[in-house]
C-alpha cells in the first residue's frame, strides 16, 4: 500500500491524500463499512458499489476464522471472491472481540485462550496465528494482535496491557515481514496504538508504533465507553506524534460528528457499526440531524429522507413510507434506511475531503456538528 498526502488544511490537522492498493484506490479521509461476517448487514454488494460507492469494507478474522472458517475462504481463493467484493478489504486481528469474552478468554504473554460464543469450543490465538489467519483471509489491510482494555479501566492494568500489546506487536511484525500473502496480491500491517485514556501511556503507545515504521498506523482502545471529549484528547495525542507521511486509523468510530470532529484531528480512515446498526432500529442520520422514524411525526411526511434531497436511495422513498415500513416490520425498511445511512457516511466524507481541498474545513465543520447532533 502507499499513501499521498496531498494537502492539510490550515485551520486544523485535517488532511486529504490518496491511498493506492492492489484492489483499488481510496481517497481519504474516508468511512468503511462493518461487514463482520462478509456481509455488511442487509446491503446487497452491488449497493456497496452503486449506491453507495463503499471504496473499503471491514472483515473480523475471529468471527470468521469460525465461522464460515479458514478452509472454506482459502477454496474460494480468499475473501474477495467468497463475497464478490472487488475493491480493498480490511480485517481486524480478533482483538476486541477476544476482549468482549472477558468470561470466556484468558490471556497470556504467549497470546489468548477463549471459547468459540458460538458453540462454546476451545481456540487460541497467538500473534503470529492471527497474522496466519488474516493472510488466509487475505484482506489487503491487516491489524496487529492487541488487547483492547475497556473503560474505565485501572492505570496499573492500562500499563500491563500496552506492555503486553507491544509484546505481541513485535511478533506479529516479525512473522508478518517472514511470511508472504496467500493470494497473487500484496497485504499491509497496521499496528495499533492503546493506553486507555492515559495520556503518558497513550503518548508511549504512539512512539513505540510510530518507532515501527509501518505502512499505516491504528488508533484502538477508544470509543468503549468514554466521554467523547476524552476520546478526542487521546486522539489528539497520538496524532501529533504518528507520522504525518502515513494514513491514522481510528478504529470503531463514530457518530456523523465523532468523524468530523476527529477528521478536524488528523485521522484519515474510520469504521463503524453505528450506520447500519442504527439504520436498522430506524435511526437516520441527515445533513440536519437525527430522525427517529418510529416517532408519529413522519406518519404523513411526503418528504425525501434528507430534507436536502439527499436520500441515497430511490426518491420516490419517502418518510411516511419509511416509517409504514417500520410499523410494519418489512425488511425493506431496515434495507432502506442503512442505505441511506452508509451513503450519508460517504457524502459526509466526501464533503469533508471538498472543504480540506477547498480551505474551510474547520469552519464547515463548527456549523455542521451541531446540526449532525440535533434531534429532528
Amino acid at each position: 500500500m502507499k499513501f499521498s498526502l496531498i494537502k492539510e488544511d490550515t485551520q486544523s490537522n485535517a488532511r486529504m491524500g490518496e491511498m493506492v492498493t492492489d484492489h483499488g484506490v481510496i481517497k481519504t479521509p474516508f468511512f468503511a463499512p462493518v461487514g463482520t461476517l462478509a456481509s455488511v448487514k442487509t446491503i446487497h454488494t452491488r449497493e456497496l458499489v452503486e449506491d453507495i460507492n463503499a471504496s473499503m469494507i471491514l472483515g473480523n478474522a475471529y468471527h470468521l476464522y469460525l465461522r464460515p472458517g479458514l478452509d472454506i475462504i482459502k477454496k474460494a481463493g480468499g475473501l474477495h471472491k467468497f463475497i464478490g467484493w472487488e475493491r480493498p478489504i480490511l480485517t481486524d486481528s480478533g482483538g476486541y472481540q477476544v476482549y468482549s469474552l472477558s468470561a470466556n478468554r484468558k490471556i497470556s504473554e504467549d497470546g489468548v485462550s477463549f471459547q468459540s460464543h458460538i458453540d462454546g469450543s476451545k481456540h487460541f490465538f497467538s500473534p503470529q496465528y492471527a497474522i496466519d489467519i488474516q493472510r488466509t483471509i487475505g484482506a489487503d489491510i491487516i491489524m496487529a494482535f492487541d488487547e483492547c482494555t475497556p473503560y474505565p479501566c485501572e492505570y496499573d492494568y492500562a500499563k500491563d496491557s500496552l506492555a503486553l500489546t507491544h509484546s505481541w506487536l513485535k511478533r506479529c511484525c516479525e512473522h508478518f515481514d517472514d511470511t508472504q500473502p496467500v493470494y497473487d496480491y500484496n497485504q499491509t500491517l497496521f499496528p495499533i496504538v492503546q493506553g486507555s485514556v492515559y495520556k503518558d501511556l497513550r503518548i508511549e503507545s504512539a512512539e513505540f508504533i510510530a518507532s515501527m515504521d509501518r505502512e499505516g498506523n491504528a488508533i484502538g482502545g477508544l470509543s468503549v465507553g468514554e466521554p467523547h471529549e476524552m476520546m478526542y484528547e487521546m486522539t489528539a495525542e497520538v496524532c501529533n506524534i504518528l507520522p504525518k507521511s502515513k494514513p491514522r486509523y481510528l478504529m470503531g468510530v463514530g457518530t456523523p460528528a465523532n468523524i468530523l470532529e476527529s477528521i478536524a484531528l488528523g485521522v484519515d480512515m474510520f469504521d463503524c457499526v453505528l450506520p447500519t446498526r442504527n439504520g436498522r432500529n430506524g435511526m437516520l442520520y441527515t445533513q440536519e440531524g437525527v430522525i427517529n422514524i418510529k416517532n408519529e411525526k413522519w406518519k404523513e411526511c411526503l418528504d425525501p429522507i434528507d430534507s436536502n434531497g439527499n436520500t441515497f436511495v430511490d426518491s420516490t422513498y419517502t418518510l411516511a413510507y419509511l416509517r409504514h415500513l417500520f410499523m410494519s416490520n418489512e425488511f425493506l425498511g431496515k434495507q432502506i434506511a442503512s442505505i441511506h445511512n452508509l451513503g450519508f457516511y460517504m457524502w459526509l466524507t466526501t464533503e469533508a475531503r471538498k472543504h480540506i481541498e477547498n480551505g474551510d474545513f474547520a469552519t464547515w465543520k463548527d456549523t455542521m456538528v451541531p446540526k449532525l447532533e440535533a434531534r429532528l
